[in-house]
């Protein structure tokens, strides 16, 4: 765009970015032409374990818990760390291993549902149909009030309706 002699305001526009950013690549390309604009490559660190090491930690991952020795099928932080570790040989702390878990592998956190050994679904289902439904306050059942104090019919307001407080009201 600098060479197509378009001018620092219009490539900032163009490109949505600020007068300021487009100020020092036209600098870079001035001094270094279009090399200058180069990207300098991936920020941070670059990551310890490569494709394949990920596919073998998904591989391990889904055989479960229990092909690694583990008394129970849930899956921990520190336990698949040592997957981890076990797999490829590289040693991440058990609160890292989220990250690969969420953003590398696309695994979501999920919990075992919590339910008491002598729970008994039919009683819980007809409850649920039945019991609760017959519970439940009824639409209809209060008349409809209004959330306002000053208002008559307000539920929260004055008994007698009036205004103002009950010692200042006077008994007719």
């Amino acid at each position: 765009m600098f060479g197509a002699g378009k001018s620092q305001a219009d490539v900032a526009k163009k490109l949505g970015v600020s007068r300021q950013s487009v100020s020092r690549w036209y600098q870079a390309w001035k001094n270094s032409g279009r090399q200058g604009l180069q990207g300098a490559g991936r920020a941070g660190r670059r990551p310890r374990l490569g494709k394949a090491e990920i596919k073998k930690i998904d591989a391990a991952l889904r055989e479960g818990p229990r092909a690694f020795g583990f008394s129970t099928e849930i899956w921990s932080l520190p336990r698949v760390a040592q997957v981890i570790e076990k797999a490829t040989g590289v040693r991440y702390h058990p609160g890292h291993v989220w990250r690969i878990l969420r953003h590398v592998l696309g695994w979501s956190l999920q919990r075992p549902a919590k339910r008491a050994k002598e729970r008994n679904e039919e009683r819980v289902r007809h409850w649920q149909r039945v019991v609760w439904p017959a519970l439940k306050k009824k639409l209809g059942a209060v008349a409809r009030g209004s959330s306002s104090r000053t208002k008559a019919e307000s539920r929260s307001g004055p008994p007698s309706g009036e205004r103002g407080h009950r010692e200042d009201r006077h008994p007719s």
